[in-house]
């Protein structure tokens, strides 16, 4: 039987975790979670009930409705990565826009939704073989992970790496807005109280600032084939 590992990604917003994490999870035939969408959904879900905007946030009614909230993935074969469900409805493209970016990081530092989200990503894992990517996936999530990366970057890189993933999809957004959220995120994601955005003691911190995709797997495929033992 061929040994099977957790590989756990953390790292600032839009450091490409679920480029690599979508690259390794087909190289080797895992499950691929992306959390952040777990938590885009949830952030989502808050925007349709009026529970939260650009100038109010009512966490208690979000709260008193999370059993409300269903979360399931689904593989899609002609994209080759699992879509993500809200409450049975697919919700993979709406989760990705800015107006939901403003909103996402002062949502996941709910502990309710951390807990709840914590839960239903620690069984996914279960049976190991799995890629997940996100805040705190070598810190709560899978502490015992094999393999535990830390994705980092400039912020000036990310938000133009952010910037042209929008204007691609055909969203009209200006640069410093989108640097202006990548800097706020990361403020919010590393000084909320409930697991706060940290480099696990045993990740290995990968800056990919200036390097491509095919360096950046080849560099990382081949410390997941050092954990396997080939």
């Amino acid at each position: 039987m061929t040994k099977k590992i957790t590989i756990a990604i953390d790292g600032f917003s839009s450091t490409g975790k679920s480029t690599i994490a979508k690259q390794l999870a087909k190289q080797l035939g895992y499950i691929y979670v992306d959390t952040g969408a777990m938590y885009r959904a949830v952030t989502l879900y808050a925007m349709q009930q009026n529970y939260i905007s650009d100038s109010h946030f009512n966490s208690e009614n979000l709260i008193i409705d999370l059993n409300n909230i269903t979360l399931s993935f689904s593989f899609n074969e002609s994209l080759g990565f699992a879509e993500i469900y809200l409450n049975n409805i697919n919700v993979e493209k709406t989760i990705r826009t800015i107006e939901v970016s403003r909103l996402v990081s002062k949502v996941a530092a709910i502990s309710e939704v951390r807990r709840k989200l914590v839960s239903e990503q620690q069984e996914m894992g279960k049976n190991k073989g799995i890629v997940m990517d996100g805040r705190d996936i070598g810190t709560v999530v899978f502490p015992d992970a094999e393999l535990k990366l830390f994705m980092t970057a400039s912020a000036d890189k990310r938000a133009t790496r952010r910037y042209k993933e929008l204007l691609n999809r055909g969203d009209k957004v200006n640069f410093e807005e989108v640097l202006h959220n990548v800097q706020e995120r990361d403020r919010i994601d590393s000084t909320r109280e409930d697991s706060p955005l940290i480099e696990a003691d045993d990740a290995i911190e990968f800056d990919n600032s200036d390097m491509g995709l095919k360096e950046q797997f080849d560099r990382i495929m081949s410390l997941v084939n050092t954990r396997l033992g080939l």
